[in-house]
């Protein structure tokens, strides 16, 4: 059956139905189903947004009907360890910081008179696998990295969290906590000595997000960050020992996350990134794809 991609949609519910109903989806009790595809969401259904319950509802009927598959998304992971108490009692395996709440507040106003639902959500949550791969592509949310799935693989017989939820996920201290940071979140590159820009929100950073699809041999920070750099790098040769790509051979890989802005397209024959920034002003992005052998720009959809 042919797969819909479709990206990061943070309580966008009301994008999510127009969306689905222009890629020919029909309300089929909470979710939709098309008669002849399937939906596959790759992650970050909540937060930020208006209606994550709304989101969560349809995309979770969609799943167990079997009209989608989705992997989990860093909100959905993030979240989960908000709300799991660290075997001492003292906190959460995510602290209750202002930053971490502020991340997860609008969900949190929106379930405030539902604990129950909520609960309910996270323990579905669990059950998403944190990668997904057939004969002809890959599913991720952030970076599909051989190591780290090979490390999962290892660990996670069915791809999924283990329960209950290992108290070492806290940190990043193991070899399975970076994995599953890695697949999640990303990598980042950090910045020679001295260096550092600005993000789009005049935060001054260290790291960049690199673009894990791109051979860092002979390439400038500039041509390797996702959003870009002030300009003394992107001049700057990269000098990190890191080497590692995703190749021009590789199965097409999906995924969401890097909040992408302007027209959607691709990165590569191979690669299709799907997040768009919906829930800032952007838009909900999905890729039909049906086999084909390279990935073609007018198969992306958005709204």
């Amino acid at each position: 059956m042919p797969y819909d991609f479709i990206g990061d949609i943070h309580g966008h519910a009301d994008a999510l139905e127009q969306l689905l109903r222009r890629l020919d989806y029909r309300p089929d009790g909470d979710g939709y189903r098309h008669p002849a595809r399937r939906a596959f969401f790759v992650g970050d259904f909540i937060d930020r947004g208006p209606d994550s319950p709304g989101v969560l509802r349809t995309v979770r009927a969609m799943v167990e009907s079997g009209a989608a598959r989705a992997v989990m998304g860093n909100h959905e992971y993030n979240a989960i360890l908000y709300h799991t108490p660290r075997p001492d009692g003292n906190g959460y395996l995510r602290p209750h910081s202002a930053k971490n709440h502020a991340q997860h507040a609008a969900t949190l106003e929106q379930f405030r008179d539902r604990p129950a639902e909520l609960a309910d959500y996270l323990r579905w949550f669990r059950t998403l696998p944190l990668y997904y791969e057939e004969t002809d592509f890959r599913a991720v949310h952030a970076c599909w990295h051989p190591l780290s799935i090979g490390r999962l693989r290892e660990r996670l017989p069915d791809d999924r969290l283990p329960d209950p939820v290992p108290p070492e996920l806290e940190a990043l201290e193991t070899p399975f906590a970076r994995a599953i940071d890695r697949v999640l979140k990303g990598p980042e590159f950090d910045l020679p000595h001295g260096h550092s820009f600005l993000d789009k929100d005049g935060h001054r950073r260290l790291a960049l997000r690199n673009k894990w699809w791109r051979d860092p041999r002979g390439a400038t920070y500039g041509d390797l960050s996702v959003h870009g750099t002030g300009p003394e790098l992107e001049s700057l040769l990269y000098t990190g020992e890191d080497t590692d790509y995703y190749g021009v051979t590789e199965k097409h890989v999906f995924f969401g996350h890097y909040w992408l802005r302007g027209t959607p397209t691709l990165f590569r024959h191979n690669v299709c990134c799907l997040d768009y920034s919906v829930a800032r002003d952007g838009q909900l992005v999905a890729y039909r794809f049906d086999g084909e052998k390279e990935l073609e720009v007018n198969k992306l959809v958005a709204v």
